[in-house]
């Protein structure tokens, strides 16, 4: 495709970007130190020179009580400003735009000082803010408009003003959280008197040709959020108080409706965006599970929006603009929405990256530096840390041989893509086979290398990854007793009825696979309770229920509830499908024997001590892995390394996998 419409250059104000790109904003971590501003400015810089048209910063506090954390990123003094002057440099140096995200976490501050419209306290924090003062809100507003004008004067081409994701601005937009009787509450046209100061000062403080975006939630998916005659009349209020273009934002960060995890369907929410595009005469920004140049082709295309924001799919590849720019779109590496490296660190406190990709985040750390010498490197298994390890060698220049065993490359991650919603894990595997393909790798599928085979390599890595674990159980040999990976190949056709042992990400996942039935983008939305926010405030409405497919039985020995160990930002959608797929989950479970069952396969157990017989017509094993490293007991394996599930069996860790097979390349 030549993608004309997303390479086409567009003008926001005085500034003009070269391509219809935006990488939209993330907190990676790096924002918050002064001593990291080196390493933020290199992160922006490799995405500027990868063809990005407009980078978006992470948020940045116009005030201290709007900080995300204690003493988090923040613009408030021209120190800053002259500071920031290295991230700016850094981007204009390869000719992209960058604009700095102003956002006031209000009542999800992480700390004891956070204010917001009232004192209701957000779910996901556990401090309860002050409300604003009258006066307070006045300051603050004018705050917005200083932090502005610092960027501008920090050599930033734009400003976002962050007004989704039920930051501050959207605390004073609701219902549900403002219940103020002064000016800035009570009526619609009184709650949206704040955002509205806020960008009628920042224009007036950067100037008439200075853009600035604004980021509006076009659903905030909570109850007692907006309806969409109140975003449209916000929408209409901001243009004419000085707004460039608007960036779309879906959902709160404590809605319960998953709005970016894989399981979203790509591209889910471009129809709210051609709504409002409709209605407004400055330019407006899709995001949201956009992951393909396709994808953002088709969107622009089509008219329903001017631009597409991509945060993520930046993360995996930073050369996505360039790469589609020049025809190589097969090689970009596709993000797969997985939040394990990036939203998950970010909402515990460390600092992002790309479980695909993890050099994001640490341009300056991580470096695939050439080689010197063309040395020869054997690798031994091609899942998620051989592929990781062999790639990255490759461009490092390094003569690579990739040995795998099985007709195709992928290992235990070409199971995992078998999930319903993680089907996007398939261009992992797409990109990984297309460059060991331009690299000149070496690959010989269908071959199980043998000590001899390595021993006239310079360097081996052995990543030959894990096998289901067999639990110690009576009977566990019995024909209807089946591993997670027989089920996932498709080797075994599971009955009606399936008892699932094994609570952990495999047993999650499997049981999803158990009760999913196919369903279209519309049917997920219905499912998950999205509604028309014309007709249903907030955009949420009665779900509708599910049938699935099996009757499923999640058991594990852990007395925890299940799935307490997922990914922090989207493990409790992953239980959610469960429960309202019906699944019966059991903790504590001590398992005593399988028998046979002339309607199939008894599992009896245990818990509290009290026993239980289950009749079902298979067991599928999710307990654990083993390591796979017979290879290692050959001669000259003293020098070899292990990588991935080879060297530490756990749950199916693609994230510790590809870093890890990356460094251990960049060390050879």
């Amino acid at each position: 495709m030549a993608y004309d419409h997303l390479l086409s250059p567009l003008t926001l104000g005085d500034l003009t970007l070269r391509n219809r790109i935006v990488m939209g904003s993330m907190h990676t971590g790096l924002e918050d130190r002064r001593w990291d501003l080196p390493k933020l400015a290199a992160y922006f810089a490799e995405r500027a020179k990868g063809g990005t048209g407009l980078i978006v910063t992470g948020g940045y506090a116009p005030n201290k009580r709007g900080w995300l954390k204690p003493f988090a990123s923040e613009m408030t003094t021209r120190l800053h400003a002259m500071r920031h002057r290295e991230v700016t440099a850094a981007v204009h140096e390869h000719g992209g735009a960058i604009a700095l995200q102003i956002l006031h976490a209000g009542r999800y501050g992480y700390h004891p000082f956070s204010v917001s419209a009232s004192a209701t306290k957000s779910p996901i924090t556990p401090f309860r803010p002050t409300a604003l003062s009258t006066k307070g809100v006045d300051d603050t507003a004018s705050d917005f408009a200083r932090a502005a004008r610092l960027a501008q004067k920090a050599g930033y081409d734009a400003v976002e003003v962050m007004g989704s994701e039920g930051y501050l601005i959207n605390q004073f937009l609701a219902e549900r959280t403002n219940d103020r009787t002064d000016k800035w509450g009570g009526s619609a046209l009184n709650r949206m008197r704040f955002p509205v100061e806020v960008v009628r000062r920042a224009r007036e403080a950067v100037g008439a040709g200075f853009p600035i975006l604004y980021r509006i939630s076009l659903l905030d998916l909570v109850e007692g959020g907006q309806t969409w005659e109140e975003t449209v009349a916000l929408a209409h209020a901001l243009q004419e108080a000085g707004v460039t273009a608007f960036n779309t934002g879906i959902g709160w960060h404590e809605a319960r409706v998953p709005t970016i995890i894989t399981q979203v369907p790509r591209a889910a929410w471009r129809g709210y965006t051609a709504r409002l595009r409709a209605e407004v005469d400055v330019p407006v920004c899709a995001s949201n599970r956009i992951n393909t140049p396709e994808i953002a082709e088709d969107i622009l295309a089509s008219g329903d929006a001017d631009l597409v924001s991509m945060a993520r799919p930046l993360l995996a590849d930073p050369e996505f603009a360039a790469k589609a720019a020049e025809g190589r779109a097969d090689e970009i590496n596709t993000c797969i929405a997985c939040n394990q490296a990036c939203l998950d660190h970010a909402f515990s406190n460390r600092p992002a990256s790309c479980l695909v990709n993890p050099r994001a985040g640490r341009e300056t750390t991580l470096v695939l530096s050439p080689t010197r010498t063309r040395r020869s490197v054997a690798v031994v298994g091609a899942g998620p840390a051989g592929l990781a390890t062999a790639v990255s060698a490759a461009e490092r220049g390094l003569a690579v041989t990739l040995f795998e065993k099985a007709p195709q490359i992928g290992g235990q991650f070409r199971l995992a893509m078998a999930v319903p919603g993680k089907e996007d894990f398939a261009e992992t595997l797409r990109y990984y086979g297309r460059r060991l393909e331009v690299l000149g790798v070496d690959v010989r599928l269908s071959t199980e290398a043998t000590a001899a085979d390595l021993a006239v390599f310079d360097e081996v890595v052995v990543a030959t990854g894990v096998e289901p674990r067999i639990p110690v159980i009576e009977g566990v040999d019995h024909p209807r007793v089946v591993s997670y990976a027989d089920v996932l190949a498709g080797r075994v056709v599971p009955g009606r009825r399936v008892a699932v042992i094994g609570a952990g990400g495999i047993g999650v996942d499997v049981s999803h696979w158990l009760v999913h039935e196919p369903e279209s983008p519309e049917e997920w939305m219905a499912h998950w309770g999205v509604g028309d926010p014309a007709i249903d405030r907030g955009g949420l409405t009665e779900p509708k229920p599910r049938t699935p497919a099996r009757q499923v039985t999640l058991l594990q020995r852990k007395t925890t509830p299940i799935g307490i160990g997922l990914g922090k930002t989207s493990g409790w959608a992953h239980r959610a499908v469960l429960k309202q797929a019906g699944v019966t989950q059991v903790s504590g479970a001590t398992y005593h024997r399988v028998v046979d069952h002339p309607d199939g396969v008894v599992l009896e157990y245990a818990v509290d001590g009290v026993r239980h017989e289950l009749v079902v017509d298979h067991i599928v094993l999710c307990a654990g892995q083993e390591s796979v490293r017979s290879l290692m007991d050959g001669p000259g394996a003293e020098r070899w390394q292990l990588v991935g599930g080879a060297e530490v069996a756990t749950e199916l860790d693609a994230k510790r996998a590809i870093e890890q097979g990356t460094r251990v390349a960049a060390a050879l």
